[in-house]
C-alpha cells in the first residue's frame, strides 16, 4: 500500500534536510571526519555548571521543575532574554518575547503564521538549509538574491521585489543572517544593515532575522559593534527577531526565543500551544540558572577565542593542501567556511570521492533555493579536532583530486 495520496500538498513538498542526511551518513561510518554538522564543540560546555544546576533544580524543592510551563516562557527566562536584547541595543517587552524550542520552531512559527500557500518570499543566496525546510512546507516559493562581499544586494534585492510585484505575486518578508551566515560566514556591513531596514519600510515588506552567530565574532576580524542586530535599529515592529542559546551555552536544551510586536507574539503564542504546549520546563531553569551565576557572561570571549583559532587551522590546512584548487573567504565568525572549487568542479562528485576517504561535508547547492552553486562547499570547523582538522582537509584533497 502507498500513502502519497492521503498526504497533503505541503507533506509532499517536504525534502530531507542535506545536513541532517549528512549526519545520518555519518553515524554509520566508523572514523568519519565530519565537516558537515554545524554542531558547537561540547568541549566548550560549562560541564560542572550544569552539573551543580541539575543537581539542585532536580532536589524536589522546586515541584514545578519538571511540571509543564507557560507557553510563553518560564517567567524568569524570559525577563533574562530581555536583558540579553539590551546588552545587544534591542529593547523589548515581556509580551515582545517567547521562549521557543530551539530556533528551527521559531522558523517554523514564522511560516506558519506569515505564509500562506502560494507566498513569495525573499532569502539570500545562498540561505540556510533549516530555512528554506521550514518555509517550503508551508508551500511558499523561495527566490534568492545574491549576496556581495558585506551581505546581501541591496540594489538586486529592490529590483527582484518590484519584478515580483509587477508580476502580480505577493511578497511577505526578506530572512536574513546577518551575522556571519550559515552557510557563506558572510557579515552584513551596518551601512548595509541600515538600508535594508529603510528599504524594508519604504517597500512594506517584514524582516526576519535569525541571529545564533552573533556572540561568536572573530576578534582577528570583527567587533561587537559590527553585529549590531538589524532589530536594535527597528523603531515600527518592521523585523522578526530570533536567537538561541545553543551556541553559547549547549544546543541540548534547546532554548531560543523569538522577538516581534506584542499583537503577533500573542499569534506565535497560540501556534506553540498546537505544536508542543510548552518549551522544556527544566531546560529552561537550567538555561536562567546559568545567566543569572554568571556562566553565560563567561562563555562568550572563551568560544570567540576558541572558534577562532579553529578557523585558523583550517585555513592553513586549506592553504598548503587545496590553495589553487579552491577559493574561500575568510569568516569572520561563526562556524563555516564557504569554498568555491576551482575550474567548475562539482561539489557532489567531490563528495562522493570525499566519504570513500572518511571526511563529509555540504553541498553547497543544498543552500540554494535556485538549484545553483553546484560548486560550492560548506565546511564546519567549529566541532573537529585540531589534529581532525588537518586530517580531514587532507583527505579533502585527495577528494577533489579525484574529482577533476
Amino acid at each position: 500500500m502507498t500513502y502519497e495520496r492521503f498526504l497533503s500538498r505541503g507533506a509532499n513538498a517536504m525534502r530531507e534536510s542535506a545536513i541532517r542526511k549528512m549526519g545520518a551518513i555519518g553515524a554509520r561510518v566508523p572514523d568519519l571526519i565530519s565537516f558537515a554538522a554545524g554542531y558547537p564543540d561540547s568541549g566548550t560546555f560549562p560541564w560542572n555548571a550544569f552539573r551543580e544546576i541539575a543537581s539542585e533544580l532536580l532536589n524536589g524543592h522546586d515541584p514545578n521543575a519538571l511540571q509543564y510551563g507557560a507557553t510563553r516562557g518560564y517567567r524568569p527566562l524570559v525577563d533574562d532574554i530581555g536583558q540579553v536584547l539590551e546588552s545587544h541595543g534591542i529593547r523589548s517587552t515581556f509580551e515582545e518575547r517567547l521562549v521557543t524550542t530551539g530556533s528551527q520552531q521559531g522558523l517554523d512559527l514564522v511560516g506558519r503564521l506569515l505564509i500562506d500557500p502560494g507566498d513569495v518570499i525573499l532569502v539570500e543566496l545562498p540561505t540556510y538549509t533549516g530555512a528554506i525546510s521550514a518555509f517550503r512546507n508551508t508551500q511558499a516559493e523561495m527566490i534568492g538574491v545574491p549576496q556581495d562581499a558585506d551581505g546581501i544586494d541591496v540594489e538586486a534585492l529592490d529590483s527582484t521585489l518590484q519584478s515580483l510585484r509587477a508580476a502580480g505575486r505577493r511578497v511577505k518578508f526578506l530572512y536574513v543572517v546577518p551575522n556571519f551566515q550559515n552557510p557563506s560566514g558572510l557579515l552584513i556591513g551596518l551601512a548595509k544593515r541600515r538600508r535594508l531596514l529603510e528599504w524594508a519600510e519604504r517597500r512594506d515588506v517584514l524582516l526576519v532575522e535569525d541571529d545564533p552567530y552573533g556572540e561568536l565574532f572573530f576578534p582577528d576580524r570583527a567587533t561587537r559593534e559590527e553585529t549590531r542586530p538589524i532589530k536594535a535599529d527597528d523603531t515600527t515592529g518592521r523585523v522578526i527577531y530570533l536567537s538561541s542559546f545553543s551556541k553559547t551555552l549547549a544546543p541540548g536544551f534547546r532554548v531560543a526565543w523569538v522577538v516581534a510586536p506584542a499583537e503577533m507574539i500573542a499569534k506565535f503564542d497560540l501556534a506553540k500551544q498546537a505544536a508542543d504546549i510548552c518549551a522544556g520546563a527544566l531546560d529552561q531553569r537550567v538555561i536562567h540558572q546559568a545567566i543569572h551565576r554568571g556562566v553565560l557572561a563567561t562563555q562568550g570571549e572563551r568560544l570567540r577565542t576558541h572558534y577562532q583559532h579553529k578557523r585558523q587551522v583550517m585555513e592553513h590546512a586549506l592553504a598548503e593542501r587545496l590553495g589553487d584548487r579552491m577559493s574561500w573567504t575568510t569568516p569572520r565568525g561563526g562556524f563555516f567556511l564557504w569554498g568555491r572549487l576551482a575550474g567548475g568542479v562539482d561539489a557532489e562528485a567531490v563528495l562522493a570521492h570525499a566519504l570513500e576517504s572518511k571526511v563529509s561535508f555540504v553541498i553547497g547547492r543544498a543552500f540554494y533555493v535556485d538549484d545553483s552553486g553546484h560548486d560550492t562547499l560548506r565546511l564546519s570547523f567549529s566541532q573537529p579536532s585540531d589534529a581532525e582538522l588537518e586530517e580531514g582537509v587532507a583527505r579533502l584533497a585527495l577528494a577533489v583530486a579525484r574529482a577533476r
